[in-house]
């Protein structure tokens, strides 16, 4: 079935002249993608959050379609999606791949949704908002009907970043990633604890999802190198935290690699401001920021771990400590859930946000 996509929300093609806010009532909500791993997590996501959810419609590749997912302890059936499939819905969570969003995600917002995206198809597009709810909640309201939801890695850097740059300007930025198999999806998750098992049978490993086995290894990102030596995933970082923390001109480096974790990402963050930082400083900031979690104790050695946020919302950060070669910059380091905050959870929170606020006594909004 070929449908053909409509026009990029860009400023030039609007889907709408104004942004829209949620109503506040029970939402009809659309998960494209619902089979996927963030897909599932969505699903507990709205749950957990008493989100306002009056029908619940799980969407997916015809493939997919029959298939059943759990839905507040019940089995609700996936459906294809399909032409007239977004017709009355208030809200589509969707993470099914940036060809499917590029093909859907603007028929839904035509169709009166307001469209959450966890792929890269319209992060860069200048008409969407790229948002953290965090760091710019008031980008979410410039939406013309779709907001994108950006690159797990970028999420968890900006919320550390962000906080330390209202204090101080950022000159530069220089980030090696630790990336978990869930960035590939449930397959990986699920390869990973299959090539494991191989290896400590004696066997050897042989990836068909990943491109080398994850099991006791580690390998550079296999996003597409691009003509500059960085990979795709490298340039997100790059390109994304600029326009989030509306910092055109950041100078930022990534290099991110694979590596044998289920479901949690890790950084290393080398961060350049352009005065000296007091480490304190910069440490009593981050343990109160909305969405991180401080992680120290440098009498026992212990810092974040991917154990310590698995399935958690905050962002852990710890090992704040002066650059000895640069004493205009600090090192820390971070841990967060891919799936949750790297995921699902910043598109369920900015979903919050744009939920019309309750009426006041005296008649205004709280």
């Amino acid at each position: 079935m070929t449908v053909t996509a409509a026009t990029s929300p860009t400023a030039d093609a609007p889907f709408s002249t104004a942004p829209r806010r949620l109503p506040r009532r029970p939402l009809r909500v659309a998960i494209l993608g619902a089979t996927g791993a963030v897909g599932q997590e969505l699903l507990q996501l709205l749950e957990e959050r008493a989100f306002p959810v009056a029908e619940l419609i799980p969407l997916a590749s015809p493939r997919s379609a029959g298939q059943s997912v759990s839905w507040q302890g019940e089995p609700l059936a996936v459906r294809p999606v399909e032409p007239g499939c977004f017709d009355g819905l208030d809200l589509v969570l969707a993470s099914a791949g940036g060809s499917v969003s590029q093909q859907w995600g603007p028929l839904a917002a035509a169709s009166g949704a307001v469209v959450i995206d966890n792929s890269s198809a319209f992060r860069l597009d200048p008409g969407v908002p790229l948002v953290v709810p965090e760091v710019n909640p008031a980008a979410a309201f410039e939406h013309r009907g779709i907001i994108a939801n950006p690159n797990c890695t970028t999420i968890l850097l900006t919320l550390a970043l962000a906080p330390l740059a209202a204090r101080r300007p950022l000159r530069r930025v220089v980030v090696s990633t630790y990336q978990s198999a869930s960035g590939a999806g449930a397959r990986a998750m699920d390869e990973l604890r299959q090539l494991s098992r191989t290896v400590l049978e004696g066997g050897t490993p042989e990836s068909q999802v990943l491109p080398h086995s994850l099991a006791f290894n580690l390998f550079l990102h296999n996003s597409p190198l691009q003509a500059s030596g960085y990979c795709e995933e490298e340039l997100k970082m790059l390109n994304e935290t600029r326009k989030i923390m509306d910092l055109p001109d950041l100078r930022l480096s990534a290099t991110c690699v694979r590596v044998p974790v289920l479901r949690a990402h890790s950084e290393a963050v080398n961060i350049e401001f352009e005065e000296p930082f007091p480490v304190e400083e910069a440490r009593a900031l981050l343990a109160v920021a909305p969405g991180v979690e401080l992680i120290e104790d440098h009498q026992a050695n212990r810092f974040p771990m991917p154990t310590d946020v698995t399935g958690r919302d905050p962002v852990a950060v710890g090992r704040i400590r002066q650059d000895l070669s640069e004493p205009n910059a600090l090192e820390l380091w971070l841990c967060g859930d891919q799936i949750r905050k790297g995921a699902a959870l910043n598109a369920v929170q900015i979903a919050e946000l744009l939920i019309e606020p309750a009426p006041t006594a005296a008649g205004g909004v709280a």
